[in-house]
C-alpha cells in the first residue's frame, strides 16, 4: 500500500496511524478530516512540510469532495477512521453520530465503488477499503467469555448503534457489489494524542491539576486496553494480508477494571512527578453516578488476527501506560491547545442538556 486516503487522520487513532504510515519512506497519505472538536492539527504539526503528506479539511459525507479526492489522489486504499466516537457525547447529542458514522460511511462506500471499478490491473486487484470500528458493537459481556468475529451485534449506546450500522453497510458493499472491504473491531485504545475527554488522559490531567478523579459507579466495569501504536500496526497488517470481506478483532490482552486503570495512573504519577503537591494522587478519586446504559464488560478474542495475519500486541498494559503518562507529562502544550475553548473536563453523558451532572 503506497498511497492511502485516510479519513479522520487528525483524531487520536487516525493521527497516530498517519505518523506510523509515514515512518515508511515509500508511503504517501492524503488526510481528510473535518476538524471537529476532537480533530486537531496540532497532532500533525510535525508533518506540515513532509512532501508525502497532504491535508484536506472536509466532510466524509460530502459526495462531490470524496469523488474529487479519489480522482485526484488515486489511492491504493481508503482507511476510514472518521467517526464521532465518545459514548457520553452520543447520549447528549446522537444526531451527529448518525450523520458522520452512518451517512458518512455510506458516502465513502458509494464513491469508492465506482472508483475501484474504474481501476485496472494490479491497482484494481490490490485496492482495499478498510473500516475501523469498535468492540462496542457487540454490546456487553458478563464476567466470562470474549467477543469473537462471530459474536452477534447488540449495541447499547447511540455511538455503538451508529458504528454497528456502518459495519453492516461495509459488509453489504462487499457481499452485494464485491468491493474489497476489511473491517477491524478494536478494544479501548490509549496512548499519545488522545482527546482529554477519554478516561486515561482525563485522569492524568485532572490529577496533575489537583482536580477530582471521577469514576463511574463502582469502578468495576471492565475493558480490554490496547496501546494505540499496536493498533496502528494491526491495521497495516490487515491492509497487507487481510482477506477481502473479513472482519478482524484487535485486542490488547489487557483486561482491567476502570478502578485498576485509575489506580495504575495514580501510582505512575506518584513516581514520575515526585514533587506534586497532590501525592498520593489516589486520594483524588471520587465515585460518581454511573452513566446511562454503561456496558459491564468488553473482552476481545484476537486469535483470528494472530492466526491469519501474524499480529499480536507488542506492549503490555504496564509498559504502554508508562509510555502514555510520560507522553502527557512531556506534552502539556498539546493538551492545553486541544482543550482550549472546547472542553474543560466537565462531565458528559448524563442525557441532560449540557451534559453536566
Amino acid at each position: 500500500m503506497k498511497k492511502l486516503l485516510v479519513t479522520g487522520g487528525a483524531g487520536f487513532i487516525g493521527g497516530n496511524f498517519v505518523h506510523h504510515v509515514l515512518d515508511s519512506p515509500e508511503n504517501e497519505v492524503l488526510n481528510l478530516d473535518l476538524l471537529t472538536y476532537a480533530g486537531n492539527q496540532e497532532t500533525l504539526s510535525d508533518l506540515i512540510d513532509n512532501p508525502r503528506y497532504r491535508f484536506v479539511q472536509g466532510d466524509i459525507a460530502d459526495p462531490s469532495l470524496i469523488e474529487q479526492l479519489l480522482i485526484e489522489f488515486q489511492p491504493d486504499a481508503i482507511v476510514n477512521f472518521a467517526a464521532e466516537s465518545h459514548v457520553d457525547r452520543s447520549i447528549d447529542g446522537p444526531a451527529a453520530f448518525i450523520k458522520t458514522n452512518v451517512m458518512g460511511t455510506f458516502n465513502l462506500l458509494d464513491k469508492a465503488l465506482p472508483y475501484w471499478q474504474s481501476l485496472s490491473g494490479e491497482k484494481h486487484d490490490l485496492f482495499r477499503f478498510l473500516h475501523v470500528s469498535t468492540d462496542e458493537v457487540y454490546g456487553s459481556l458478563g464476567d466470562d467469555g470474549a467477543f469473537t468475529e462471530e459474536t452477534a451485534y447488540a449495541p447499547s449506546s447511540p455511538y455503538s448503534a451508529s458504528k454497528a450500522s456502518s459495519d453492516h453497510l461495509v459488509q453489504a458493499w462487499y457481499h452485494t457489489y464485491g468491493l474489497p472491504t476489511l473491517t477491524t473491531n478494536c478494544s479501548n485504545n490509549y496512548g499519545p494524542y488522545q482527546y482529554p475527554e477519554k478516561l486515561i488522559p482525563l485522569m492524568i490531567l485532572n490529577a496533575l491539576a489537583g482536580k477530582s478523579l471521577p469514576i463511574y459507579g463502582t469502578g468495576q466495569n471492565v475493558r480490554d486496553w490496547l496501546f494505540v501504536t499496536d493498533h496502528c500496526r494491526a491495521i497495516m497488517a490487515v491492509l497487507e494480508k487481510g482477506a477481502p470481506g473479513q472482519m478482524y478483532n484487535v485486542g490488547g490482552n489487557s483486561e482491567k477494571t476502570n478502578l485498576q486503570v485509575v489506580d495504575t495512573l495514580c501510582e505512575l504519577l506518584d513516581e514520575l512527578v515526585p514533587d506534586s503537591p497532590y501525592r498520593p494522587h489516589k486520594d483524588l478519586k471520587v465515585f460518581v453516578a454511573d452513566r446511562p446504559g454503561h456496558d459491564w464488560r468488553y473482552a476481545i478474542d484476537a486469535s483470528k488476527i494472530r492466526r491469519e495475519i501474524g499480529w499480536e500486541p507488542a506492549e503490555t498494559f504496564e509498559s504502554g501506560m508508562r509510555e502514555t503518562v510520560r507522553w502527557y507529562l512531556e506534552n502539556t502544550d498539546w493538551c492545553n491547545a486541544v482543550k482550549k475553548g472546547s472542553y474543560d473536563g466537565e462531565r458528559l453523558g448524563t442525557g441532560k442538556a449540557g451534559g453536566i451532572a
